[in-house]
């Protein structure tokens, strides 16, 4: 598996269907397994209806800020949609951001987004 598990940010390249690719600096974590990679986001972003349009992405490393500091990586991502798959997606991820994700998933909470969460699955190379 790739080391983009290990980044605190990457950039996540999604694509219109013009073909136009979207970029947006995510939080990553890798499965338990080293198999696949998650990224949590608001299941009403753009990001979640590129994908749902086109599982090709491109991951590279970046800052906060979305600058990109390495490889782009091609990768393909789907939408885990079953309530057991999500759940496994959030647990890799409050794994490695610890209180930094527990504070994201109550602000949601308070905000009333708590309910538009969604995890992506990566999978490089596939």
């Amino acid at each position: 598996m790739t080391d983009l598990g290990d980044e605190r940010y990457v950039s996540l390249g999604t694509f219109r269907k013009s073909g136009v690719e979207v970029r947006t600096p995510v939080w990553i974590a890798q499965s338990a397994t080293g198999e696949v990679l998650y990224v949590y986001t608001n299941r009403t972003s753009g990001k979640v209806k590129r994908i749902r349009n086109g599982a090709r992405v491109r991951l590279a490393p970046c800052t906060a800020s979305g600058h990109v500091t390495g490889d782009w990586t091609e990768a393909e991502a789907r939408m885990l949609d079953t309530p057991n798959e999500r759940e496994l997606g959030l647990e890799a991820i409050i794994r490695k951001y610890g209180l930094q994700m527990r504070l994201a998933l109550l602000a949601s909470r308070f905000s009333g987004r708590y309910a538009d969460r969604a995890v992506i699955e990566i999978r490089v190379g596939a």
